[in-house]
């Protein structure tokens, strides 16, 4: 078999497994942008993370489903920033910033429109182009976690709160060891609505430390 063939099969399956599967059927059904609301959704349900007047930053948030119920629940009196590479198409309450969260210009394009505001919870559901290549692509992960960690150390009040999609591998218990250290509890989580094969689960982080404070002032 060829290379264009086997990567023709795969598409198919995937292609087939996308359409027959419940979330996204559920997700069309309901109005959302994707099936990974129901990924958000559970675990608001379980750890009661979202609530009216809390400013929210969602990470990694195109195509915006996360943004779509989150920008709900947050009201009267809430206010979420997304930021993702990609476009996203307007949603009604979500301020958007489009940009590579790695580059300073984009991080200082979000901390500008925070205007000096702490962040109730961080939301992050970013991952990198993946290139199949295992080793590079949770290195790459994993860097976008520490990322956020980092804007958490500055931008997250004391009490807070972080969701940050990570990959289980070989820096993960190195990962989960630095948000201990800024956090006064840390749960993994893996929703129904992640794929059984994938690698992927989230760490919700809770009660940022007073002491693990960094102000944009003091870097």
């Amino acid at each position: 078999m060829t290379i264009k063939s086997r990567r023709h099969k795969k598409s198919k399956a995937w292609m087939h497994e996308h359409v027959n599967d419940p979330y996204v059927q559920r997700a069309q059904k309901e109005g959302w942008r994707s099936r990974a609301v129901f990924k958000l959704l559970e675990i608001d349900e379980k750890d009661k993370l979202l609530k009216p007047g809390m400013i929210v930053v969602d990470l990694g948030a195109a195509p915006g489903s996360w943004c779509q119920y989150a920008a709900k629940r947050i009201q009267p009196g809430g206010r979420l920033i997304a930021l993702d590479l990609l476009e996203m198409t307007p949603l009604h309450g979500v301020e958007f910033i489009q940009g590579d969260f790695r580059e300073d210009s984009v991080l200082h394009q979000l901390e500008a429109a925070l205007n000096g505001r702490p962040v109730d919870l961080v939301l992050s559901d970013m991952a990198p182009n993946m290139s199949g290549i295992a080793a590079s692509d949770q290195a790459r992960v994993m860097h976008l976690a520490e990322l956020t960690l980092d804007f958490c150390r500055a931008w997250l009040k004391p009490g807070g709160d972080l969701l940050v999609k990570v990959f289980q591998g070989s820096d993960f218990t190195a990962l989960h060891k630095a948000i201990k250290s800024v956090f006064g509890t840390v749960a993994v989580r893996k929703p129904a609505a992640s794929r059984d094969r994938s690698a992927e689960t989230y760490l919700l982080a809770r009660r940022k430390a007073a002491d693990a404070c960094l102000t944009a002032e003091s870097d």
